[in-house]
């Protein structure tokens, strides 16, 4: 037996019509303009071929007696000819159609009775410049199974480098199908693993718990005493009223009430937008900022300027639920969800896109600091017995009563960056040509950006409850315009050093100045 982590079998609990729980992406494939196969039945032919190399692809759920804990995974053959189906869109359809058909798929359920994934292949869309046919490729894959980085690697199982598919070997093959387990499982067989999950989960918790009580204990201390000393330093140095609220950034607060904090529709909108990644790299450095620091920054910029449109804009700057992957680096032994989630102020109250930067700059610094701190306390798994009953009413009540319209607002939308590959690559001889994530929005958080790079582009899917923001594609313009705000910017000039040094300093500071001809 393989039951679900805690965080995985949430996915599945908390999933309602209104909350699909799975995520995506809209590929863009081209093949040469002399093509002449069924590219559906070329891409299903190429799937079977690898899927000794997918367990992902290769199990569903097996629930639980009575649903009293989580459940499991065991193996299941696809069908792939209800796995990977195709669509005739009218001759000559642009990018534009394929998001109104993600609008329209995003929102319908997987069926849990089948490995949960889909690819939706799309026909008829307007030929490249010199001819060559393209497709629409929408995958859907439930987060249950994969996570961000997880899919990614998939992908890289999937996809190839060449237009030729690579072989694969049969040894990796055979193993890699004997690492599932098997699908006839007794109800005795099934409870004795569910107990014994329950157990060693238990068990890992209360080994746990002194330390996280020191952690949480500490962290109070010093936020006190942050606290503290801020306002002391306000006396002394009198600052006003204005220019405290301006600077301060804190992740204790709540953020402002927007459109995108109601309960969501089953309704969805979806846009996307490509950004060159070598310019935004070349940019972002000079500013001594990290990609996903100026990610959040033209996110903010695109805002700022949506809600300045359609208003109000709050007064207070917006704040953004950033996942965090959780994942060892270079590890990815596991297809299960391994991140937790922060939030990260956004500075969209700022009108100088200069103070923007700064104030950006600044609030990603202390999430990182306080991320470092407390994620040894999120698990990913936990005991489950009894939860799926509670978790899934919970979920229907949620929305009925509206509950997220009645609960304090602690983040506006998701914002998610995911490393992408690095190179163009191919998915049965076609050529990937973008990568546009497409993912999840639930009660409270009707928007969701997220954005992975691919070979020398940011590829940028917007998903939103088309109730609560249904003009996407006019937040995509925004995000190219505060692109183009950001490659304007001017550097800041770092700070003088004091005019006034001790001897000591300047002496220092002669000896180890660099020679002129030679390299600092």
């Amino acid at each position: 037996m393989n039951p679900l982590a805690g965080i995985d079998a949430a996915f599945l609990h908390l999933e309602t019509a209104q909350m699909p729980m799975h995520v995506g992406a809209l590929h863009l494939l081209e093949l040469p303009a002399d093509y002449a196969g069924d590219f559906l039945e070329h891409l299903r032919a190429h799937i079977a071929a690898r899927l000794p190399l997918a367990p992902v692809l290769r199990r569903k759920l097996a629930t639980m007696p009575l649903n009293l804990a989580n459940p499991s995974w065991v193996d299941a053959a696809p069908d792939l000819e209800e796995h990977i189906v195709g669509y005739d869109l009218p001759a000559g359809s642009d990018m534009a159609a394929l998001e109104a058909q993600i609008s329209l798929l995003h929102t319908e359920l997987l069926d849990r009775e089948r490995p949960l994934w889909k690819f939706h292949v799309f026909y008829g869309l307007e030929p490249g410049p010199e001819g060559e046919q393209r497709y629409g490729l929408y995958t859907q894959l439930h987060h249950a199974a994969v996570d961000g980085q997880a899919a990614v690697a998939l992908a890289g199982v999937i996809l190839d480098t060449t237009a030729k598919p690579r072989k694969t070997s049969a040894s990796a093959a055979t193993s890699s199908a004997a690492d599932g387990t098997q699908a006839q499982v007794g109800t005795v067989g099934m409870l004795r693993s569910a107990l014994a999950q329950q157990l060693g989960q238990t068990w890992q918790l209360a080994r746990a718990l002194p330390g996280a009580a020191g952690t949480l204990s500490s962290m109070a201390a010093q936020t006190a005493a942050d606290v503290a000393g801020a306002k002391l330093k306000g006396w002394l140095g009198g600052d006003s009223a204005e220019q405290s609220q301006e600077s301060k950034i804190s992740h204790l607060s709540l953020a402002p009430r927007t459109r995108l904090n109601n309960s969501v529709t089953a309704e969805r909108s979806f846009s996307t937008v490509s950004l060159p990644l070598p310019v935004l790299h070349d940019v972002r450095r000079k500013h001594g900022a990290s990609l996903n620091d100026a990610l959040l920054f033209i996110c903010a910029g695109a805002l700022r300027r949506y809600f300045s449109k359609h208003g109000p804009l709050p007064r207070k700057s917006l704040v953004a639920a950033v996942p965090v992957s959780m994942r060892s680096s270079g590890r990815m032994s596991k297809a299960n969800t391994q991140a937790t989630m922060s939030v990260v102020s956004l500075g969209t109250h700022l009108a100088d896109p200069s103070k923007r930067l700064a104030y950006l700059l600044e609030a990603s610094q202390t999430m990182k600091g306080e991320l470092e701190r407390i994620k040894s306390l999120m698990p990913s798994d936990y005991p489950s017995m009894g939860l799926p009953w509670l978790m899934q009413a919970g979920a229907q009540l949620y929305g009925r009563a509206h509950v997220a319209e009645r609960l304090p607002t602690v983040a506006n939308l998701v914002i998610s960056n995911v490393p992408g590959p690095t190179q163009p690559l191919y998915l049965a001889g076609a050529r990937v040509l973008s990568m546009y994530p497409a993912s999840i929005v639930v009660h409270g958080l009707g928007l969701n950006i997220t954005v992975q790079s691919y070979a020398d582009s940011l590829d940028i899917g917007l998903m939103a409850c088309a109730h609560a923001l249904p003009e996407t594609n006019e937040l995509a313009a925004h995000l190219e315009a505060a692109f183009l705000e950001f490659l304007a910017l001017p550097v800041a000039k770092a700070p003088r050093a004091s005019a006034k040094r001790s001897g000591i300093a300047a002496k220092k500071a002669r000896v180890s100045a660099p020679k002129a001809g030679r390299k600092a």
